[in-house]
């Protein structure tokens, strides 16, 4: 296939001009006008990677698309590729199916996990490809000082990222928004090192001043919103806000009303982080506009939030329309309703005919070697001494949103020590350090996670990605985390004693080296003994557990190196008055 084939000025003057065949003409659909959000009926005329004309043309190829919608290919506005487990290669077949040509993609998960060789893996890997990913240059590796990261990324490392390749756009989301507004100086250099490049936010929940201070810093995006009130604030004050519906994070449906409102050339579309079990069921920022006309919005109101918004906000020029002079980045849709695409269009390049993907490519092409450093662990490792007259401060879990409640609840208490609780959905919970062999081991309590026998384990755990594990039983909890020190990272569910399901992740324990239909049959194996286990169908639990030791979002995390309290960004001890 011959992605993005040049053609002369010239040439295309004389193909707009109708004065020689164009290279591609996708003939009599319905072509999507996103300036003015209405449709027209006619030829898409292509030369080289470039749309040159709307109207009637012939082609050397031509593609019959009479009855069927087009539309800018899909942009997806904050995405990480890691959080799907498939390697980037895998990751873009499936995004491309669904009629995303393009991303602005954050590295700081294996960027965390491995430092620069994290991040180079992922430029490498998505080059080369009929694919648009943009990277931004991870900004807290680590995301605090709270927890223990596999790496460190100086001020200094990211002016020398900032500079590998023109497809590195700027800054990735700012976490440590407390270190902004303190005027923290590792904080301050990286946002002077990007003022004049595009610098992502991260703030949930701040207000007036301090988010008028937020902005000020040179941050214009922010993904964290979860009420319109909120979302429509920071609007006001400049930013691009992201509706966000990821596997965890389920913020697109409260925020929808913010698109009939005069700011929406504000707003984009982003999933942030979605599994691949997900992405291919659902699908990805297709899906978002599904959801969006379900809820009764106009698709006329909803794609240029996944098109043209997205191109205006990092700046990328000639990308995001069907229009002469714009990069032929093309999705065809049969209706208005699925968002299924038929036929895709990158760079010119039919990439998908007929539902079928046309690019091939071995899912990896430069792993990375393997990450896990960590000692191994018994039953006694995660053994918590009751306290007499106290009670356990407890990690409030949401099925629905990443933000959690700081619960103090009476233990369970069995043979003077504190007990998961099945009856009370009170289970213990632990954070093993994996990247330096410290032997670090953060325990507590979570409520709401559903389990009621067995224990789960991931080596996927925002932002840091140490060993995450919860479990009714230290037993459990023990060989699950052995079992992923065993097989080089990855998720696990063990019951009574037993190895029940594994997803082996051997890029950084972040990522599969498989194909995604070999990925998404080992996450069923995963789900169905989740459901065995207890847990309801519903449920993202490894999504869940995989933040819930990320000390950046209110209100209480556990981290390697225990509880953080992240309204007071302070840590705070597991037992309370």
């Amino acid at each position: 296939m011959d992605f993005w084939r040049a053609t002369t000025l010239e040439e295309q003057i004389d193909t707009a001009l109708g004065q020689q065949e164009a290279d591609l003409v996708l003939k009599g659909g319905h072509v999507f006008n996103v300036f003015l959000k209405t449709w027209e009926e006619a030829d898409v005329a292509i030369s080289g990677n470039k749309i040159v004309g709307i109207g009637e043309y012939s082609g050397k190829q031509e593609v019959d698309v009479a009855g069927l919608y087009l539309t800018p290919g899909l942009m997806d506005a904050h995405v990480h590729f890691e959080s799907s487990m498939l390697s980037p290669r895998e990751m873009v077949k499936v995004l491309l199916l669904n009629g995303v040509t393009g991303a602005i993609t954050d590295p700081h998960e294996i960027t965390n996990v491995l430092g620069e060789e994290g991040f180079t893996f992922m430029l490498k890997e998505t080059a080369d490809m009929p694919f648009s990913a943009y990277l931004m240059v991870p900004s807290c590796v680590p995301a605090t000082d709270m927890d223990t990261s596999g790496a460190r990324i100086a001020a200094e490392d990211m002016e020398r990222l900032r500079k590998l390749s023109p497809r590195v756009l700027g800054l990735a989301e700012m976490m440590n928004f407390p270190g902004i507004l303190y005027k923290q100086r590792g904080e301050m250099d990286k946002l002077k090192l990007f003022y004049k490049q595009k610098i992502d936010g991260h703030a949930p929940g701040i207000t007036a001043k301090q988010l008028n201070a937020y902005v000020a810093s040179g941050i214009t995006t922010e993904h964290e919103c979860v009420t319109p009130a909120e979302a429509w604030e920071k609007v006001k004050r400049g930013m691009y806000v992201f509706l966000r519906e990821g596997s965890a994070a389920h913020n697109l449906v409260d925020l929808l009303p913010l698109v009939k409102k005069p700011g929406n050339r504000r707003l984009c579309l982003c999933t942030d982080d979605r599994h691949a079990d997900d992405l291919i069921e659902q699908g990805s920022i297709n899906y978002l506009l599904e959801i969006g006309v379900a809820q009764g919005y106009a698709p006329e109101d909803l794609i240029p939030l996944a098109t043209l918004n997205i191109a205006e906000c990092y700046g990328l020029q000639q990308t995001g329309a069907l229009a002469p002079g714009f990069v032929a980045d093309i999705a065809v849709f049969e209706n208005l309703q699925t968002f299924q695409p038929v036929h895709v269009v990158k760079g010119g390049a039919l990439v998908v005919k007929n539902r079928k993907l046309l690019w091939k490519s071995e899912p990896v092409l430069h792993a990375p070697g393997q990450s896990m450093n960590m000692p191994a662990v018994t039953a006694d490792s995660f053994r918590i001494p009751a306290r007499p007259g106290k009670r356990l401060r407890v990690i409030g879990i949401s099925q629905t949103q990443l933000l959690t409640a700081k619960l103090h609840l009476e233990p369970t208490v069995r043979n003077g020590e504190a007990v998961s609780d099945t009856e009370r959905d009170i289970l213990k919970m632990a954070v093993c350090e994996r990247h330096h062999n410290t032997g670090n081991i953060g325990l507590g309590f979570g409520f709401g996670f559903g389990l009621k026998k067995g224990a789960i384990a991931t080596t996927v755990g925002h932002d840091s990605h140490n060993l995450s594990v919860v479990g009714t039983n230290d037993e459990d909890m023990a060989v699950a985390v052995n079992r992923l020190r065993e097989i080089g990272g990855g998720q696990v569910v063990v019951c009574d004693g037993e190895v029940k399901a594994t997803v082996p992740l051997a890029i950084a324990g972040l990522m599969s080296d498989r194909d995604a239909v070999a990925v998404n049959a080992q996450i069923k194996q995963l789900d169905f003994w989740l459901r065995e286990l207890g847990i309801p169908e519903e449920y993202s639990t490894f999504m869940i557990l995989a933040f819930a030791s990320l000390p950046v979002i209110p209100e209480l995390r556990l981290t390697d190196r225990g509880l953080v309290d992240v309204v007071r960004f302070e840590h705070v001890d597991l037992w309370c008055e």
